[in-house]
């Protein structure tokens, strides 16, 4: 796949497949929050999650992912990150980094981060469940994935994600 080339939920499930990592996928109309979330997933077994794309005041760039009823305070997140003051990223430098829109933010994003700018943070909590879900690059399904595969596909993007306690 060239670089300059979104990857595509086909692109991403062949990631997978190389990597020898299993997953399940729903299809369901697209959602916005995790309320909407939480009202269409059904009995998709796992813990679900939620994704922050923030950028702190020296430009680092920062995902930051969650088991979905974590309270995520900003003000007190860059101490337990290692951060600058952080606010939430633009859509352009989203879709230009991970390759998705608002709404549809994903650890799976980080198959478009080629230049690796993407700092990624994984709640300690959210990598206790066997299993987590994530939108496969677009807020239309959920996919299922074991959270040591999830760290495998990370690795595999050229991350080392940081995991923290952030409740």
């Amino acid at each position: 796949m060239e670089h300059s080339l979104v990857a595509s939920r086909d692109n991403l499930f062949h990631r997978f497949a190389e990597l020898g990592i299993a997953v399940s996928t729903k299809e369901h109309p697209p959602v916005f929050t995790v309320e909407e979330a939480r009202a269409l997933r059904g009995a998709i077994p796992g813990g679900h999650c939620k994704n922050l794309f923030l950028k702190d005041k020296k430009g680092a760039i920062w995902l930051i992912v969650a088991l979905e009823d974590t309270a995520i305070d900003l003000k007190s997140l860059p101490a337990k990150i290692g951060s600058g003051r952080l606010s939430f990223g633009s859509a352009e430098l989203m879709q230009q980094l991970l390759g998705v829109e608002p709404g549809s933010v994903t650890p799976f994003g980080l198959i478009n981060d080629h230049e690796r700018r993407v700092n990624v943070v994984l709640e300690e909590q959210m990598m206790r469940h066997e299993l987590l879900n994530y939108h496969p690059l677009s807020n239309n399904a959920t996919t299922t994935i074991r959270s040591a595969d999830l760290l495998r596909f990370i690795d595999a993007c050229g991350h080392q994600p940081k995991i923290v306690p952030l409740a």
